[in-house]
């Protein structure tokens, strides 16, 4: 993700949702948060928690319905301190249970983009005052930003993320590395993804060379699917593609098969991106996470965080549709 001009979400990220989203039949509407990008979601005990960073500090909210995530009970969860590697530009951070703790992970720099690396801090509860565990990175330390984790049915931990290749933001691929523990990568990164196509590489002036960024897992009927966002952010053109495993080996590039563009721009939805995954409380409904922008070229400001339902292939891989329209009942 790369966000020249976060700060101009900065305040909207942590605005609650609308109330008028919600009418008096017990439908809603898109968008549930009026303005924010890179919604995580992570459900639990059946609660909803929804995590964000306003750039300078990290909160998550509480909620019993995923409609409310943008209102729920906050709690600001980490401020780092002043001076440090990781004090500024904190991008989306990621709430993750293993092993019965929790970790947020987000990246983070000095003020300066290039220097963008990955942390993450842990707590017992997900709402709480969480401890910094350190920096999460390979033995080839370079740029990198939206990491997320693979719990495989082996209960192995892997790390993905979107990084650059280098030490100059030509082009963003992702990478995953296995993990000894859930603060430490053990081993060196291997690519896994890196923008081939014309919907992937739709990301100048920033980026000349293409983006995959925003991985998340998505796992059904023993499959594995990384679904990526491409192409620039700050665009229309953003959208969903995914990279499937298709023999359980998640450290072989030559093991991952890409499809896209799976989730792209539609009326009042333009640069639809950077999705989670939850489910329904009855868990029988699968729900995405996502942000776009109302009016065409919207950029970085413009986002607001929208959910709807997908359904799931006999493949078992998703089917996410086209984005929802704003103000149409859900």
């Amino acid at each position: 993700v790369l966000f020249c001009c976060f700060c101009g979400v900065l305040s909207s990220i942590v605005a609650q949702a609308d109330d008028k989203n919600i009418d008096e039949g017990g439908y809603f509407t898109n968008p549930i948060i009026n303005s924010g990008a890179d919604p995580w979601v992570i459900q639990f005990n059946g609660d909803y928690y929804y995590c964000f960073s306003t750039g300078e500090e990290i909160g998550v909210r509480k909620s019993k319905k995923l409609q409310d995530i943008g209102k729920g009970e906050l709690k600001m969860v980490y401020k780092p301190p002043p001076n440090q590697p990781y004090s500024k530009e904190l991008w989306a951070p990621e709430l993750h249970h293993i092993h019965n703790m929790w970790y947020i992970y987000f990246a983070a720099d000095d003020g300066n983009n290039n220097h963008h690396r990955m942390y993450v801090i842990e707590y017992y509860s997900p709402q709480g005052v969480y401890t910094f565990k350190g920096k999460i990175a390979p033995k080839t330390d370079k740029w990198a930003i939206d990491g997320t984790v693979l719990q495989t049915v082996k209960s192995e931990l892997f790390f993905i993320w979107s990084g650059w290749e280098g030490d100059v933001n030509y082009r963003q691929d992702l990478y995953i590395a296995k993990m000894s523990n859930p603060w430490t990568i053990a081993g060196d990164r291997v690519k896994i993804s890196t923008p081939q196509f014309d919907w992937e590489k739709r990301s100048s002036p920033f980026v000349i060379g293409g983006i995959n960024e925003g991985p998340e897992v998505f796992s059904r009927g023993g499959k594995v699917f990384v679904v990526y966002s491409a192409s620039g952010s700050w665009g229309d053109d953003y959208c969903l593609g995914w990279i499937e495993n298709e023999d359980g080996n998640v450290m072989n590039p030559g093991s991952w098969k890409k499809k896209g563009p799976v989730f792209t721009k539609a009326a009042t939805a333009f640069g639809p991106g950077h999705a989670s995954f939850t489910k329904s409380p009855d868990q029988k409904e699968d729900w995405i996470v996502y942000h776009a922008c109302i009016r065409s070229g919207g950029g970085w400001a413009g986002r607001s965080v929208r959910i709807q339902k997908f359904n799931v292939g006999i493949d078992h891989a998703p089917m996410f549709g086209s984005p929802v329209k704003c103000n149409e009942p859900i």
